[in-house]
Parts: structure tokens; C-alpha cells; sequence
């Protein structure tokens, strides 16, 4: 997942919808997925969330938004949540992956959350944070 496999379509168009708080890409073998920042900040790349090995279930993220995407060389990109997210590294595999398996990801998510009596919605504590601070039209 960090690195780009060989076999992995590139992508084509990346396009953030903040109003909609989705990200949109096309895939030059014709795919195009269109993935919900909640379902993207969930299912981040990095350590924080992977946990080393034991992932941490992220809750109260229904709301969040993705305020930056920077481009990684030629193999990622790194998107900047309104959350303060800001440590994982997109790679192109990643994102095919989160694209093609969406519906049994987000399904085990939803699964897990539930178990652990997690929400999807910030808790009044959480949602008193001041957000990560952006210059951004929110427009689509």
C-alpha cells in the first residue's frame, strides 16, 4: 500500500467536491470512483489509524472534510483533513484499492463501529476543537 505496484492503473482525474465532501478519481483503465472524505480520513494510510499493526477504529468523522491535496512525488498524494489529519500518504494503489473494495470496507467499518458502541457523528467534546484552519473556497 505505501509504494506503487506495477500493475496499478494511474490515475487520470482527481477532482475534491468540498461541498459534497467527496473526492472523485478516474483511473486510466476506465474506473472512477467517487470516495467520501469520512471514508477516506477511516481508512487513512497512516500509523495513527494503522496503529503499527493494531488499527485504531476512528469515530466521530462524518463531518470532516478535505481542506489541501498535495501531490507525493509521482506515486501519492497527501490530503489534509479539516480534523488536523494530515500524516497519510495516498498512494495511487491505495486509493484503486479504497475505490474497487468500497462497499466491503465501509461496511466492515460501519460493523466495527457498531461493536465497539462507536459513532459516526463528533462528540460535543470533539466538536468544540477549533478545525484545522484553511483558505479554501467550500464550493464545488
Amino acid at each position: 500500500m505505501a509504494g506503487l505496484q506495477a500493475h496499478t492503473p494511474q490515475p487520470t482525474a482527481l477532482t475534491l467536491h468540498q461541498g459534497r465532501r467527496v473526492l472523485d478519481i478516474a483511473f486510466d483503465d476506465g474506473s472512477a470512483f467517487s470516495l467520501p472524505c469520512e471514508y477516506l480520513r477511516v481508512h487513512s494510510p497512516s500509523a495513527e489509524v494503522r496503529g503499527h499493526g493494531n488499527p485504531v477504529l476512528q469515530v466521530g468523522k462524518r463531518d470532516v472534510n478535505i481542506v489541501a491535496i498535495e501531490p507525493v512525488g509521482n506515486y501519492a498524494v497527501k490530503l489534509v483533513f479539516d480534523d488536523g489529519h494530515d500524516s497519510g500518504l495516498y498512494s495511487w494503489d491505495w486509493l484503486y484499492e479504497l475505490g474497487r473494495d468500497q462497499a466491503r470496507l465501509w461496511q466492515t467499518y460501519l460493523d466495527q463501529l457498531a461493536a465497539s458502541g462507536g459513532r459516526r457523528e463528533q462528540s460535543d467534546a470533539a466538536s468544540q476543537t477549533p478545525p484545522h484552519s484553511a483558505h479554501r473556497d467550500p464550493q464545488d
